[in-house]
């Protein structure tokens, strides 16, 4: 099968369905009423929906304790139901991608359950065991002053299970050949149902091999080629989107030096040196990350994005640079999480200050990369930190004025709405933003829009300009004889960006276009917090001149 390569230059929007909208009145989230805001993200330019863990689940951690894959959690629908949605995306041109959690099941999994009253029983291996606690069970915790141990006593299976998150989420053995293959029956399963594509929760841990008595855990690279053969073989368009918080030097470990594994991974680097750079307004670290995070197969692509449903992991700067970022957008420590990250969302990180959260936008889009949003970011939504860990970030989405923000009309399901201070429904919500022409959402319409129209950050090849202002980040795409230019200005003060270059520059977002003079420098002002998008030369589009061919062995040329 032919992949399309669509990811290259989608705009993927993340939400969860129980924090979407409910239509049935009960306080949850549901498929039905996710169905019926399925315009409103066509309007935003949204042209892949990815969906949070929405299968049955005891809901401990927001449905990533799966405790079955094949079914929808009755709060939110039927298998019906989400078949609907998957065809009214469909109709709409947007593509579905879902969670993928294998790392881990529920401890109420009847698999688990099975294992644990059974010794003989098939789901044994399934689990990573051990007859003592382990020496090392305290190391290696991925939430610190929340988690203790990686090994938990089963009483029933007089045995110590493995768990590299909290101690209901025991971990599947990977290695074992039949949970690889369970593996590969889900992938077909959802991608049956109309999936496109899916978002590998914790990679490094999937393919990592478990044990009591492995002490350097070695990863299983050929498992993530498997993965991607399934696809290609079912469905020849899907992809994986990879949860691949790794360094530089393993990236293409990952994508396959061939192009043969993963299509896509998050670029954690990137994400981590930006928000550095936000709160230094020096830009040299982001590109230094920008160009160790360059190497990929053509056919891969990274996901850029500013927050998401966890917290802003700042574990891979250095202690001096997290301290920065720390002091910058979580000075208090009910904001900051697990010794290494901020918990909030972007638009309370960065004081609501509406030039501060266009600059942060206009970066991710431009960027190279897919951009990720998350729900409720295009209308500038807050935070609750009254609630426990990363929750505070997944409160429901504020679609107008009426009570509960015109999430739902019930409070029997718990909906935990903000209603009071500047980030409240009451101010901070869909239907007044539609109203207002220079509202966030509708300057978020504009510039997803433009974006599109600017395959060159997606296929091109890109490299990062000297200025003398290291406040100032200028990057430059060419892709098939077009050239687009980025200028962004991450200080609060006003500069000016003095260059060569004796292309006349057209703004694509303004008319504030760009002549060079007479020995062919621009000489751009940028007040505080300022961007421009340019094109070099005219407005011409780019299919005018040329068709972009987006199949399977004829991706761009990269540099």
């Amino acid at each position: 099968m032919i992949n399309d390569l669509w990811y290259k230059n989608a705009i993927v929007y993340c939400l969860s369905v129980g924090s979407f909208q409910d239509a049935n009145g009960d306080g949850v989230g549901d498929f039905q009423g996710l169905v019926r805001r399925l315009d409103y993200l066509q309007g935003l330019g949204v042209t892949a929906v990815w969906l949070m863990p929405f299968q049955t689940s005891p809901g401990r951690d927001g449905g990533y304790d799966i405790a079955d894959y094949y079914n929808v959690d009755p709060r939110y629908g039927t298998l019906g139901d989400f078949v609907e949605f998957t065809h009214a995306a469909s109709q709409r041109g947007m593509r579905v991608m879902i969670d993928l959690v294998v790392n881990h099941t529920s401890d109420r999994h009847p698999w688990f359950r099975d294992a644990c009253r059974d010794p003989s029983s098939k789901y044994r291996d399934w689990y990573v065991w051990s007859k003592t606690r382990p020496a090392n069970a305290s190391k290696g915790v991925v939430f610190p002053g929340v988690q203790k141990s990686t090994w938990t006593y089963e009483k029933t299976a007089k045995a110590w299970y493995f768990h590299r998150f909290y101690d209901f989420q025991p971990d599947l053995d990977t290695a074992n050949p039949h949970v690889q293959a369970e593996i590969l029956k889900i992938m077909g399963f959802w991608t049956q149902l109309g999936v496109s594509g899916f978002r590998m929760d914790a990679v490094p841990f999937v393919i990592a091999t478990k044990g009591a008595d492995v002490k350097t855990p070695k990863e299983q690279f050929d498992m993530l080629r498997s993965f991607r053969e399934l696809l290609q073989w079912r469905k020849g368009d899907a992809i994986i989107l990879a949860e691949a918080n790794v360094l530089p030097r393993d990236d293409m470990k990952y994508f396959g030096s061939d192009g043969d594994r993963l299509q896509m991974m998050f670029n954690f680097q990137v994400n981590q040196h930006l928000f550095y750079a936000l709160a230094s307004a020096d830009v040299r670290s982001l590109a230094k990350a920008l160009q160790k995070t360059r190497p990929r197969p053509a056919t891969a692509q990274w996901a850029l994005f500013l927050r998401n449903h966890d917290e802003l992991d700042l574990g891979r700067l250095t202690p001096a640079q997290r301290e920065r970022v720390f002091a910058a957008f979580g000075p208090d420590k009910d904001m900051q999480l697990y010794d290494r990250g901020i918990r909030r969302r972007l638009a309370p990180m960065l004081r609501n200050d509406r030039r501060r959260l266009e600059l942060a936008y206009s970066l991710m889009l431009t960027l190279p990369g897919t951009p990720v949003l998350r729900y409720g970011d295009e209308i500038g939504m807050g935070d609750d930190l009254s609630l426990p860990e990363r929750e505070c970030a997944r409160t429901p989405m504020q679609w107008s004025t009426e009570p509960y923000g015109g999430f739902t009309r019930s409070r029997r399901g718990g909906a935990t709405v903000i209603s009071d201070g500047p980030f409240g429904y009451p101010h901070v919500n869909v239907a007044e933003q539609r109203r207002d022409p220079s509202s966030l959402l509708n300057w978020m319409e504009r510039v997803i829009r433009m974006r599109k129209e600017i395959p060159e950050v997606a296929w091109g090849d890109f490299e990062v300009l000297p200025l003398d202002d290291n406040a100032v980040l200028m990057m430059r795409y060419t892709w098939r004889g077009n050239t687009t230019l980025f200028l962004h200005n991450l200080s609060d003060a006003p500069t000016e960006a003095d260059f060569s270059l004796r292309q006349r520059l057209t703004n694509v977002l303004s008319d504030e276009h760009s002549e060079p003079d007479a020995r062919g420098r621009h000489r751009i002002l940028l007040e505080p917090y300022g961007y421009r998008w340019f094109r070099e030369g005219g407005l011409g589009y780019i299919l005018d001149r040329q068709e972009i061919d987006t199949s399977e062995g004829k991706s761009p040329e990269r540099g």
